[in-house]
């Protein structure tokens, strides 16, 4: 994938951005805010927003201060002033929106925002490109030292600053490190500045990225920017069994989307009754097994019954049982009260009619032309061996 950031290598070949998409400029970008005011004039006397967002490697955005002189695009690369060294981004939102997203971050306009020092040139673009070139090599040889010194901990990425003279090392670890030893290694072997940044299992996800079970990208990696607390109890509210190979996502971690549906689902079940309901009959107490939202039944399993599974109850019926057996009155089974469940309409519309879904469908056809081919072959054969015979005879005779 090639874009202006990128620009071209040998022979005019893209050199893409070998970001996932996220460089700003590509049609893929994920977590892109988008500009809905561009194009729009403002009000008069009323002045552009001074403070522009910028994208840098893995969605990692930052908000830096424009000359009022200078004006910036979406796209375009930028120089940065970061003290000490500077750094190189792309500009990924101007205007008033940057002033929104920097009250949903809690950024502060004051004088502690960075200034952007000019757009970047050739030289520096290079230098920019030389320094993402190493990152995976340093990241291989950061291992290789962490393995040797023994250190519980594992190095995820590492982001080279613009410059060129600082490195980034993003790290997951379950206990506090002591890195001091690992900082002075790191400092002879590359060169340069060394900075140690904890991540977490879900931000390494997001930065990774991958396809998940549902067969899209990651939301984490996509568009979702604080993570939430996910528990097992948004499972149990969405009548969801417990299985952790099922419930995990790529990061080791309880899916986030588990949180999506939650709140429709704590409302649905407050028409139904509480779990621990129990209904008095003759055979016994009856106890709820499962609820399905969807169809709104209620399953109960008759304790006293023996050979009897769960039976299906609509949730009108169910209430109406519950509060009858609340104020004493005991039901003798409630079987008398379950309702006949209709399988799952298939679908009509499709039908195997040729065999176009059998994987073999092929190799019998070669079988076959093959024997067929095979039999004509001989049977012919043989025809014209009796005709030279009968041919022969006639000639002696």
């Amino acid at each position: 994938m090639g874009c202006s950031s990128c620009s071209n290598g040998a022979g005019g070949t893209p050199r893409g951005c070998k970001n996932n998409g996220s460089c700003g400029t590509c049609g893929s970008g994920g977590k892109t805010t988008y500009d809905w005011l561009e194009g729009i004039a403002l009000p008069s006397g009323i002045t552009a927003f001074d403070i522009v967002e910028v994208r840098f490697k893995n969605n990692r955005k930052g908000f830096f201060r424009r000359k009022s002189i200078d004006s910036y695009h979406v796209g375009d690369v930028v120089t940065l002033d970061i003290n000490p060294g500077t750094d190189v981004g792309v500009v990924s939102l101007t205007g008033e929106l940057v002033r929104t997203q920097m009250s949903i971050k809690k950024v502060k306009d004051d004088h502690e925002v960075k200034r952007i020092l000019h757009k970047s040139t050739t030289e520096e673009i290079e230098v920019w490109h030389r320094a993402r070139k190493r990152e995976e090599a340093t990241r291989l040889k950061a291992r290789e030292i962490i393995k040797r010194l023994k250190i519980n901990m594992k190095l995820t990425d590492v982001e080279f600053q613009g410059d060129e003279k600082k490195a980034t090392f993003f790290y997951i670890a379950e206990q506090r490190v002591d890195f001091r030893e690992l900082v002075r290694e790191f400092a002879m072997t590359f060169n340069l500045r060394i900075d140690m940044r904890q991540i977490g299992a879900r931000q390494e996800a997001a930065r990774v990225g991958g396809v998940g079970s549902c067969g899209r990208e990651l939301c984490c990696s996509t568009w979702i920017t604080d993570f939430r607390t996910v528990s097992t109890g948004a499972a149990r509210y969405q009548q969801l069994a417990l299985n952790p190979v099922k419930l995990a996502g790529q990061c080791g971690k309880l899916k986030c989307c588990l949180n999506f549906e939650l709140d429709q689902y704590v409302e649905a079940l407050k028409e139904f009754p509480s779990a621990k309901t129990k209904i008095r009959t003759s055979k016994g107490n009856a106890v709820i097994f499962k609820m399905d939202i969807f169809k709104k039944i209620v399953y109960f399993l008759e304790l006293g019954e023996t050979a009897g599974g769960p039976q299906p109850v609509s949730l009108e019926v169910a209430t109406n049982l519950i509060i009858a057996s609340e104020n004493g009155k005991k039901i003798a089974s409630i079987s008398q009260f379950a309702i006949q469940e209709l399988p799952d309409e298939v679908s009509k519309t499709y039908s195997n009619v040729v065999g176009q879904d059998d994987l073999t469908r092929f190799d019998k056809n070669k079988k076959q032309r093959r024997g067929s081919g095979g039999k004509s072959k001989k049977g012919s054969h043989n025809r014209h061996k009796g005709q030279r015979k009968v041919k022969s005879q006639k000639t002696n005779s």
